[in-house]
């Protein structure tokens, strides 16, 4: 898995509801993203610029995230962003401290390879899922999980429970589709005259 540094600033949380919303709101006009880093032995609270976060959050690739709070340097997952519902802007992140000795749950895009069976009989290939959820220590979780539909008929799907990986679990419903081959008009077409 790649790795990415991102820099934060630490920042005091007020202990007043209506204080807290109000820093929060400073910190958004100033161009900067309120973040939380769990999982270590403390709750970190810090902000991070929209900059800092932009290679990180709009690209399709996931990353160990190399996180220096003043200096303070620890590696860490993304684990949720909040967007404005309008704007699209980030409104928040959080983050979860890595432990080298205990799994962790991520989300790995998919990538399909090969040329389906059913695709060469008029059929159309369709992603219905571009990222599975796994469980494993974070050194062993693939930048991608590659999977081959050479075999895939016309009509026929992958779901999560027929695939594995080594060293990973996967945590994805057992009985979500993950691709299908998907009949066409032409397809149909095909087949009926075939039958005829």
């Amino acid at each position: 898995m790649k790795s990415i540094e991102v820099k934060g600033t630490a920042r005091t949380i007020a202990e007043r509801s209506s204080e807290q919303a109000r820093a929060l709101k400073e910190i958004r006009k100033n161009g900067d993203v309120p973040c939380v880093l769990y999982g270590g032995n403390e709750v970190i609270h810090f902000k991070v610029t929209n900059d800092g976060l932009r290679n990180l959050v709009y690209t399709p690739h996931i990353y160990v995230i190399d996180l220096d709070i003043d200096g303070k340097k620890v590696n860490a997952i993304l684990k949720d962003i909040q967007f404005h519902p309008v704007k699209d802007t980030i409104l928040h992140v959080d983050f979860y401290q890595i432990d080298e000795a205990k799994p962790i749950l991520m989300e790995v895009p998919v990538q399909l390879e090969g040329l389906a069976e059913g695709v060469k009989a008029g059929g159309k290939l369709a992603l219905q899922m571009r990222k599975i959820k796994v469980k494993a220590l974070y050194n062993i979780i693939p930048e991608k999980l590659t999977i081959n539909v050479s075999h895939l008929g016309l009509g026929k799907t992958v779901k999560v429970g027929e695939l594995s990986f080594e060293g990973l679990e996967l945590i994805s419903a057992k009985e979500a589709v993950v691709c299908a081959v998907k009949l066409t008009r032409a397809a149909r077409g095909a087949a009926a005259t075939a039958g005829k």
